[in-house]
């Protein structure tokens, strides 16, 4: 009896003694985790810190960013603003201004010369322009090497003397079996090449006719046509006129179509 008490005394102490030496055992291994333990919290604490200034960085980049564009929209407003009264100063220089178009070059060239053919432009079609009603003449330089029939430029005294030159040339268009050519300005020499009159456009109002024209072309449009320098377009006799002020109008009228 006494032996057997004292057996399991020993298996007691002996699991025990296992147990404290687990124990030992896991303190030890803990010893080793705390540093690391500690380093990820270091880690961790350090990453928060970072994640944080970047978002409060973020946050400034934003407001810059919103600051810029509500800037980029205002400066393209204003450039916008610009550029309209750059086309309405040109718009008025060029008010009583017509160009000729295709006219072949001479051999020598003065404002004489040009101011023969624009009188004898006039007589054929029937209008009142001498020497004294135009202001200056001048054809367009071409580009060096080329020797292309560029624009010759009237300035007349009067939008009203103008105009007039302008509907005589398309009324005699109309009612002549061989509209204005060569010939009809004087030219002896390729005097069947066609010449064509018309008011001279800014850059930007050139660009919107030749646009314009082509939506006239998909025959969405029966009337296409330029006054004192604008750009206008009619879909039919009872429609009403609009005034082509830019390409996007002209892009959202073909997709109306």
């Amino acid at each position: 009896m006494l032996h057997s008490l004292q057996s399991q005394q020993n298996t007691r102490l002996d699991a025990l003694e296992q147990r404290i030496t687990e124990i030992k055992t896991q303190d030890t291994e803990m010893s080793k985790i705390n540093p690391t333990l500690i380093e990820i919290k270091k880690t961790t604490s350090s990453i928060e810190s970072t994640v944080s200034f970047l978002a409060s960085q973020n946050e400034e980049f934003k407001k810059k960013i919103e600051l810029l564009e509500q800037q980029n929209k205002k400066d393209k407003e204003y450039i916008l603003t610009l550029e309209q009264r750059i086309e309405d100063i040109q718009r008025e220089e060029r008010k009583t201004n017509v160009e000729i178009k295709n006219v072949p070059k001479l051999a020598e060239e003065t404002s004489e010369t040009l101011l023969g053919l624009v009188t004898s432009l006039a007589k054929t079609v029937g209008c009142k322009v001498d020497e004294g009603h135009i202001k200056d003449i001048y054809r367009i330089k071409g580009k060096k090497g080329t020797n292309a029939n560029t624009p010759i430029v009237v300035e007349i005294s009067s939008t009203i003397l103008k105009t007039n030159l302008m509907n005589m040339c398309k009324a005699f268009n109309r009612k002549s079996k061989q509209k204005l050519c060569a010939k009809h300005l004087g030219l002896r020499s390729n005097e069947d090449t066609p010449i064509y009159v018309s008011e001279q456009l800014t850059t930007k109002g050139a660009r919107l006719y030749f646009l314009a024209r082509e939506l006239a072309k998909s025959k969405t449009f029966k009337y296409c046509w330029t006054a004192y320098g604008r750009v206008y377009l009619r879909e039919h006799d009872a429609s009403p006129i609009i005034t082509v002020r830019s390409e996007a109008q002209i892009n959202s009228l073909l997709q109306k179509a």
